[in-house]
């Protein structure tokens, strides 16, 4: 049986997440940019680029952006939109990158895609391979979910109508063993019989993880913030640890 990741990242996953918003991958990738505190002329890896918004919005910037992700379904949406062809999207696994070392000023990896995999060993290896595809002193954002936060608001299920589509789409989510997982069940409105279900799962991986396996990795975490708005981050209160810092 294929991992969930490499079930859940197709044509019913655009459906699922059509309402994310474009424009504001624009507001966020303006952010990250003063962050990154990047040259005018950075080569960028974005790492799980999916459908490409943030991705398409960096180099709309300006900036060289490779985006690199497992669903060739996701990238054939990311062409599409990219209809000026400015980014190089490549298939591969964020645990091999396939990529000469100290290929990037800077990686990406938004989102909490990170912390798919069951073998501790293989999520390590994603930052082990973020350090080897940047240059020296180059720098990384991780945009992962505060796991505190995660369970004190988790709401366990939600259930909709996209009538546009003509699906219906369940949701059931908890916490179970270190995991935050969610099932999801899209249902054709013309035809009830036809179901399709899939599994999503995250690694709970609190702060203190990331601060040891960046460190072992060879990457030095500079500023953490809790939220896109640039908050401070806070262990119980913010929805998200989006860490940046450089290459040793």
């Amino acid at each position: 049986m294929k991992p969930w990741y490499e079930q859940s990242f197709g044509s019913d996953y655009m459906l699922v997440y059509k309402h994310r918003d474009w424009e504001n991958a624009n507001e966020e990738a303006r952010k990250m940019i003063a962050w990154l505190k990047l040259p005018e002329d950075a080569q960028m890896l974005d790492i799980g680029c999916g459908m490409g918004r943030h991705a398409l919005a960096l180099a709309g910037f300006g900036y060289s952006v490779t985006g690199i992700d497992l669903s060739q379904t996701l990238l054939e949406e990311a062409r599409k939109h990219d209809e000026k062809g400015l980014v190089n999207w490549r298939q591969g696994d964020m645990r091999e990158l396939p990529f000469e070392p100290g290929s990037f000023d800077c990686t990406v990896n938004l989102f909490t895609s990170f912390g798919y995999f069951s073998l501790e060993e293989d999520n390590v290896n994603v930052l082990r391979q973020i350090a080897k595809v940047l240059r020296k002193n180059g720098s990384f954002l991780i945009d992962f979910l505060n796991p505190a936060y995660v369970e004190k608001t988790l709401v366990p299920s939600s259930d909709r109508v996209d009538e546009e589509e003509g699906i219906h789409i369940q949701e059931f989510r908890s916490v179970k063993n270190g995991w935050v997982q969610k099932e999801i069940t899209v249902t054709e409105l013309k035809n009830q019989a036809n179901k399709r279900q899939y599994l999503e799962r995250v690694r709970l991986f609190p702060l203190a993880w990331f601060e040891r396996n960046l460190a072992d990795a060879g990457l030095v975490l500079e500023q953490l913030y809790g939220d896109y708005d640039g908050c401070e981050y806070e262990a119980t209160d913010s929805p998200r640890m989006i860490m940046t810092g450089r290459s040793k």
